[in-house]
């Protein structure tokens, strides 16, 4: 088991402030890895990103924590999407990898699991710890109340026994659990080895998730004994049903049955990450990162489908098992083609996916979230911001490497709730504290030049009265108009050695067709530049715009809800007063709504996926 205590060795330097600013604030599971790429300690969080910082301010508050701290060389994370995702998840990486700071904390307790025993008439119960007896075990549970709540229902549903062996060996008269219907009577021979049997395979097949086979199941026996006569035999079978049918929630389970891995892909600005997680048993048992090299302009299913062969086609101990089914966020081409050479590598049938719903849809959604997430780090770090600042240098004919560039981008609905952006990046990544947004006012609406003017005046002057720092290169969404804009708000303020460089995006708005527009400040003529697909020069320019669009249209969104509502659910579509006030009941509030995952959002009458899917985003979007 010490083999699985290490994972890979992480870079020489580490800087854990400038990683803390590229996490996310969503739940999540962190891995804190040593020099050797030993994991030294797993934790789950409610947000990654403040769990993360509070390893590293000030003086840690216990000798234990300063030790573990001087220890790390690396963290790795894995967003989920809610707390309790992060626990199971916490649990299984823990006895995977055995950290020696984790020793003494919950991990000796374990996560509850059901358990049918392999008896003759077998016994329901909760179980912790090692799995040494006969029988079957469901789970884990993210808590005993959880696995209490299934035990209820089973017994209520389909009356299996849950009483000690002890107990049930010494009966001469049923107990009140048979007199009140919550069991048949086993112990003192009121049911059959054979009925007996039957209930049993009814509530695994509800453990199982599968409702739908064992409400068939019923049905027919509940037919024959209606056909025999036994009308209260029958009774019993229509009141199974209906119990089984009102029973809207899903079980707690951590995911469908099978071996399957989940590979997703992200890509943008030249750079690609690909998840692959890996489900055993229904269990996420963990997952790896890569970052392979591709062209400028590969689109994510391109990439997959080069991924693919390459990571499951290895020889030796370097292959990794095939599943028998693989799940993708996006279908690589020939994927018939890919199957048939996994199925011959693997001795069997095997399955690529990509439109999914349910469990596998979840697993799918989870593996992409990542993948954007540690796309972001990757685009973040240092080592790539550094080549990209140096070869935008070179790509524009610079005396020397930009050090702070800004960028300006205006967003609005037909002119209504305008807002600006400001972003600054600097050679550490964004600079999120000097970010700013301005609300436009008193111009006309829909006049982007206007409106770039004013947040330009307004910004320049503060920063001439030394509020900031002054940007090497300020750049702006759009063409030649927007950068007369910008030239003519600098000349009125007397600011020079700022380079303006507009952005304009290619036929279809297509990524790696953008042109680019100096104004002044070049050792050579000013021009149009418009630099290769593949340029790290461009991936910069791409990934600065993209932030300052993306920071435009949260600004806008919320002064818009904000004129328009006063509930952060008010302003989701499709939520009229009756679903709100619904989901305010279920959850208890708007703070368990805004933690609430989508799948638990769905389960709420009247709130479809899609509408689920909104609230999420409504809380979750920053």
């Amino acid at each position: 088991m010490k083999a699985a205590r290490k994972t890979t060795p992480p870079a020489p330097s580490f800087d854990p402030a400038a990683y803390v600013k590229t996490l996310t604030g969503r739940p999540g599971v962190y891995r804190m890895v040593g020099a050797d790429g030993e994991v030294l300690y797993v934790g789950k969080a409610l947000n990654l990103q403040k769990r993360v910082a509070s390893y590293f301010r000030d003086t840690p508050k216990d000798a234990k924590t300063h030790a573990l701290v001087e220890q790390i060389r690396g963290i790795e994370v894995t967003v989920t999407h809610t707390e309790t995702e992060a626990l199971i998840l916490e649990n299984t990486l823990i006895k995977q990898f055995q950290p020696r700071y984790n020793v003494l904390l919950r991990d000796s307790k374990g996560y509850p699991y059901i358990f049918l025993s392999d008896q003759e008439f077998p016994r329901l119960s909760i179980h912790r710890g090692p799995q040494r007896e006969k029988g079957r075990y469901f789970g884990p549970y993210p808590s005993a109340k959880a696995a209490r709540e299934s035990l209820y229902l089973m017994k209520k549903i389909f009356r299996v026994r849950q009483c000690e062996d002890s107990f049930f060996s010494n009966r001469s008269r049923p107990c009140l659990e048979y007199q009140i219907k919550r069991c048949s009577g086993p112990c003192v021979g009121l049911i059959d080895a054979e009925s007996y049997r039957q209930d049993v395979r009814h509530a695994i097949l509800f453990l199982e998730g599968k409702n739908h086979q064992a409400i068939e199941e019923l049905a027919q026996r509940m037919d024959e004994a209606a056909r025999a006569q036994e009308f209260e035999r029958a009774a019993e079978y229509r009141d199974q049903i209906v119990n089984l049918r009102r029973v809207q929630e899903r079980q707690y389970v951590s995911g469908a049955k099978g071996d399957l891995d989940v590979i997703a892909c992200a890509a943008r600005s030249g750079v690609a990450c690909v998840q692959v997680f890996y489900i055993r048993d229904g269990r996420n048992l963990g997952n790896k990162t890569f970052f392979p090299r591709v062209p400028g302009d590969a689109s994510a299913a391109d990439i997959l489908a080069a991924f693919i062969p390459q990571y499951y086609l290895g020889t030796g101990d370097a292959a990794p098992a095939i599943p028998a089914e693989i799940l993708v966020n996006h279908a690589p081409e020939d994927t018939a083609l890919l199957e048939r050479v996994l199925a011959e590598q693997a001795g069997r049938k095997v399955s690529i996916a990509h439109k999914l719903r349910g469990e596998r849809a979840h697993w799918v959604q989870m593996a992409a979230t990542n993948a954007e997430h540690a796309l972001a780090q990757q685009l973040a770090s240092r080592g790539t911001l550094r080549r990209r600042l140096e070869a935008l240098q070179e790509a524009l004919h610079l005396e020397r490497t930009p050090a702070r560039l800004e960028c300006f981008d205006i967003s609005h609905t037909m002119g209504e709730a305008a807002v600006a952006s400001c972003v600054v990046f600097d050679a550490n990544g964004p600079v999120k504290a000097d970010y700013r947004r301005f609300n436009i006012e008193d111009v006309t609406p829909g006049d982007d030049y206007a409106a770039l003017r004013q947040a330009l005046t307004r910004r320049y002057t503060r920063l001439k009265k030394g509020e900031g720092k002054l940007p090497d290169i300020l750049f702006i969404d759009g063409g030649k108009g927007q950068v007369a804009q910008a030239e003519a708000v600098l000349a009125e303020l007397d600011i020079a050695d700022v380079l303006v460089v507009g952005i304009a995006k290619g036929p279809g708005r297509k990524p790696g067709l953008e042109t680019l527009f100096p104004a002044s400040g070049l050792s050579e003529p000013a021009a149009p530049v418009i630099l290769p697909g593949d340029s790290p020069a461009l991936h910069l320019i791409q990934q600065i715009r993209d932030e300052a669009h993306r920071f435009a249209i949260t600004g806008h969104r919320q002064r818009r809800s904000k004129a328009r509502t006063t509930s952060a659910l008010e302003g989701i579509p499709g939520m009229g007063p009756r679903r709100r006030q619904r989901l305010l009941r279920q959850f208890g509030g708007l703070q368990e709504v805004a933690r609430a995952g989508v799948e638990d959002l769905a389960k709420v009458h009247g709130i479809s996926k899609d509408i689920a899917q909104r609230i999420y985003d409504t809380f979750h979007s920053a």
